[in-house]
């Protein structure tokens, strides 16, 4: 295997915690151990649409509260809600709160009306949303104290897997399946497209980006129709595919694992989290190039610790981007080259110093 440090651990140990439990109708899990006691904080988490294991924003988040369950103690719970309207979701923060859950983390837009009330209807609790801001409706900002915004900046994450790719393949066809045509996805998107044609530019490549290969699925829990996209964008000739789609995900690499056994090269960039291990189809191979990660754990448990320290950030919006270390690629790419790893990690520390910049915005991209 190929290991690579790509300097990407953030500057401070972060944590946190999401947690799944319901009542009437949603899904319930309460892993917190005994062993914590009856007076650990409690650190509650409400997912989004998707599993727990999701293999990606979902998973990202939960995996750091149960590191903070490890290092510093807390209980955790998370709720699966029965759908995603804001209803449901304020229902079970309601549910989180009343079983002692005071600290509830949110993954994703769909939470930003539903922390807007909650924030001010259970004044004693503290929230963490992830890439979103509490809002009326009017998309208007309100990030009361007890509340926290976090966001990423995964445009330049998506540009690391453009050049990586680019860089390992040489060149061929590239692709990109997103789930819904949502800010944080997008910015995956042209960030991987910037990134491409820098390597193409910059560093010698040749891979190609059609317009007919960059679409949005419009859910994040369609499995079946990653699996269709996918077999589509391969049979059309395309090499590797960056999908930022959660379960639609899933089902691009279940696609790409069928056709790798058949004795197919193609690939799959990952996002989020590091999907390597998900892409595994024999012994130790996968169909995962690289993964376009956000530092949901680590931002998650540092969020977590903070407030265990008495130094919760109320009332701020964070960024996380790879001047603080917030996102990157996996440490270890068992399928990039010692040459592409090196590259990659140069191009980091130009965008770190501000050599590079990445646009968050659509420009004169495709979609």
């Amino acid at each position: 295997m190929k290991k690579r440090n790509f300097g990407l651990a953030m500057s401070l140990i972060l944590g946190a915690g999401t947690v799944l439990g319901a009542c009437g109708g949603a899904d319930d899990k309460d892993t917190g151990s005994k062993d914590n006691g009856k007076d650990s904080v409690k650190i509650g988490m409400v997912t989004d649409a998707g599993t727990i294991d999701d293999k990606s924003f979902n998973q990202g988040t939960w995996e750091g509260i149960l590191k903070a369950k490890d290092e510093l103690g807390i209980q955790e719970k998370y709720l699966k809600p029965a759908g995603t309207t804001e209803a449901e979701y304020l229902k079970e923060m309601g549910n989180l709160y009343d079983a002692g859950y005071k600290f509830i983390v949110t993954p994703g837009f769909k939470f930003e009306t539903a922390v807007f009330q909650a924030q001010d209807k259970y004044k004693d609790a503290k929230f963490v949303i992830l890439d979103g801001n509490p809002h009326s409706g009017d998309f208007k900002p309100v990030v009361k104290e007890n509340t926290v915004a976090v966001f990423f900046a995964e445009q330049e994450s998506g540009f690391l897997a453009g050049v990586a790719s680019a860089l390992e393949l040489k060149e061929g066809e590239a692709g990109f399946i997103g789930g819904m045509e949502i800010p944080a996805v997008q910015k995956f998107n042209w960030g991987f497209q910037q990134g491409v044609k820098y390597a193409n530019e910059n560093l010698g490549t040749k891979l190609n980006i059609k317009a007919e290969n960059v679409l949005y699925q419009g859910s994040f829990d369609n499995v079946a129709a990653g699996g269709q996209i996918a077999a589509q964008m391969y049979d059309r000739g395309v090499n590797v595919i960056f999908t930022a789609a959660g379960g639609v995900g899933v089902g691009a690499i279940n696609e790409a694992k069928t056709r790798a056994k058949a004795g197919e090269k193609i690939w799959i960039v990952g996002v989020d989290s590091d999907q390597y291990a998900d892409g595994i189809y024999e012994g130790e191979k996968s169909i995962i190039l690289t993964s376009a990660m956000k530092k949901l754990d680590n931002v998650t448990f540092d969020l977590i610790k903070r407030e265990l320290d008495g130094d919760f950030p109320g009332g701020e919006t964070l960024t996380f981007d790879a001047k603080n270390d917030g996102i990157g690629l996996p440490e270890e790419n068992p399928n990039l080259s010692d040459e592409t790893t090196t590259k990659v990690k140069e191009v980091f520390e130009k965008i770190k110093s501000g050599d590079i910049k990445v646009a968050a915005e659509q420009g004169s991209l495709l979609k």
